[in-house]
């Protein structure tokens, strides 16, 4: 303890055993009213696991009784730089100057998540109150949170912090829906105009209770009417107003009949294409997703 750096020296190494209750105590670091998770264990040596080429420089005064002691560092290969400022607090062996940490304030990281209740920060499962909670860290170090739902994920954000001033570093995570989630979703739709274009051909009808319909001045002969489709919309999922949305969907049905001209008397075959468009409420709930669609007639 007689030099200001071996104090450094034991923070340093206290964070990478992960042991958060003695680095915090070599410190002397006030925790801000925030969320705790990582300041110890896991979370904690995940901060520095990609710390390395550590070189602890030489003490710099900076007044009466107080050093400031450079360390320079990677930090996923970002070259960073921490200034530790040290005080003496008395003797020992009636010799040796005692040093420690002049006290400070945590930083904190601001995680925020569009449309969910918790998250993965390094590598630890945190909640996550109306999208957003505050966490205290301990500097320096990597903060990298994510998402990964089955229905919703959020690529990976990260944070690298290097400083002792109690500042806040914002870790913002866009959240979109997965391949599990747009393929659930388009099952439901599949299944909606299959069974609905199925309804129709059953009741032999043009304009039957569905996205698409057909008018015509001509007679169709009954029990030629048949629809298909032809083109399944394509799923898009969007974050609005704190919800999930479907985007409005397009696709294309195709209409088959014979029909008798009123004219004429004539009998043709009837093959057209219909563009049509519908939108849909979606509701997740646990592993259940539904599907429902809005129609207007």
């Amino acid at each position: 303890m007689a030099s200001p750096q071996q104090p450094v020296k034991e923070y340093l190494a206290a964070l990478q055993k992960g042991e958060g209750e003695e680095a915090l105590g070599l410190l002397r670091a006030k925790i801000p009213s925030s969320n705790p998770a990582m300041l110890d264990g896991t979370a904690l040596q995940t901060a520095v696991s990609k710390m390395s080429d550590v070189k602890v420089g030489n003490p710099e005064a900076r007044g009466s009784n107080r050093m400031a002691v450079p360390v320079d560092y990677s930090l996923d290969g970002s070259r960073l730089h921490t200034e530790f400022l040290m005080e003496r607090t008395g003797t020992q062996w009636l010799f040796f100057a005692k040093w420690a940490f002049v006290p400070t304030t945590l930083p904190t990281i601001e995680v925020t998540v569009v449309n969910a209740s918790e998250a993965t920060l390094n590598g630890v499962p945190v909640n996550m109150p109306n999208g957003r909670n505050n966490f205290a860290v301990l500097f320096p170090g990597k903060y990298e949170a994510s998402l990964n739902g089955t229905y919703f994920e959020a690529p990976a954000a990260s944070a690298l912090v290097s400083t002792r001033d109690g500042g806040q570093a914002p870790l913002n995570l866009q959240t979109r829906s997965t391949a599990a989630m747009n393929e659930a979703v388009a099952g439901k739709v599949r299944e909606f105009l299959d069974s609905c274009a199925a309804q129709a051909t059953e009741q032999q009808r043009l304009q039957p209770d569905c996205p698409f319909y057909h008018a015509s001045n001509a007679r169709v002969v009954d029990g030629t009417i048949k629809w298909e489709i032809t083109e399944y919309p394509k799923i898009t999922i969007e974050p609005f107003g704190g919800k999930w949305v479907v985007a409005p969907l397009d696709g294309k049905a195709t209409l088959t009949a014979r029909e008798i001209d009123l004219f004429t008397g004539f009998v043709n075959d009837l093959n057209v294409e219909h563009d049509f468009s519908f939108t849909t409420q979606l509701d997740v709930s646990g592993d259940a997703v539904t599907v429902t669609p809005m129609l207007t007639f």
